[in-house]
């Protein structure tokens, strides 16, 4: 099955341009099974499609729940946690790397750097992190090693450490806007169905081939020299927003167990339900 493992919605992304109905339309019209949405520290848009189209339409459509999250020191994250799991504390940005991937592991969830090589402050590779401490690649799961707005030649480069390390690779669009949509994909086993059938397959490292066209159109390329501007915006844009919701992350991560334990309930009172 053919999925775009990174995608952003008007629904969850500041920046997303496309509904998610429509990413929806566009992804089968090009023969997508599936798509895994992955918007800026915010599951809105798989909420949205929770809500309002999940059971009543494209039923022959996977719809995955994932999220890129902006850490405080290691630039952008995705992470995939199981169906059964609300962990709200993904949605408040600025956790350090090395706190994040034992938060996300403790829940059964997996985690891998997004644009791995990319922009500075954006992308792992050129994030303070990972000069501290290089070895925190070996706690990833996966890498993204193929991001239809990012050149070849940076694509090559995280091809490459994944490979170093043993990390599965996945592709994806980062598709903001609909021309995008569609220009990525990773190749998954058809049987799976839900959030936890794929970490199971990244985890037993099930070979999943992806790869894709660039996309040039991004804002980066139209800005040219002076996209280091773009870069050092967003580093400022992410250290106050760290550090805006600092007191709202501890709480949730006192009541992250809380939040675990419910979504079990909810599971077995479904059951008894059916």
């Amino acid at each position: 099955m053919k999925i775009d493992m990174h995608c952003h919605t008007r629904e969850g992304s500041p920046d997303g341009k496309v509904p998610i109905e429509q990413y929806i339309r566009m992804l089968r019209n090009q023969g997508f099974g599936g798509m895994l949405v992955t918007d800026h520290d915010s599951y809105g848009g798989y909420r949205y499609w929770k809500k309002n189209i999940k059971g009543d339409k494209y039923q022959d459509f996977l719809v995955l729940k994932g999220i890129e999250y902006d850490t405080l020191d290691a630039g952008h994250i995705l992470v995939i946690m199981p169906e059964t799991i609300k962990l709200r504390l993904l949605e408040l940005r600025g956790i350090p790397v090395q706190m994040l991937i034992p938060i996300v592991h403790n829940y059964g969830g997996i985690l891998g750097p997004a644009h791995p090589c990319g922009e500075k402050y954006m992308s792992f590779m050129n994030a303070k992190a990972y000069q501290r401490n290089p070895d925190i690649l070996k706690e990833f799961d996966f890498m993204e090693i193929f991001n239809a707005c990012e050149p070849q030649e940076v694509n090559d480069r995280a091809k490459a450490i994944a490979r170093q390390y043993g990390l599965p690779g996945t592709g994806g669009s980062d598709a903001h806007k609909s021309d995008c949509i569609g220009l990525a994909y990773t190749e998954i086993p058809d049987d799976v169905t839900c959030e936890s059938d794929l970490i199971a397959h990244i985890m037993k490292g099930t070979p999943m081939e992806c790869g894709g066209s660039i996309y040039t159109n991004t804002t980066k390329e139209k800005m040219g020299k002076a996209k280091g501007l773009f870069s050092r915006s967003f580093w400022v844009y992410n250290k106050v927003g760290g550090w805006s919701k600092a007191l709202s992350r501890s709480n949730k991560l006192k009541k992250g167990y809380v939040e675990r334990v419910e979504v079990k309930k909810e599971e077995k009172n479904e059951q008894k339900s059916d």
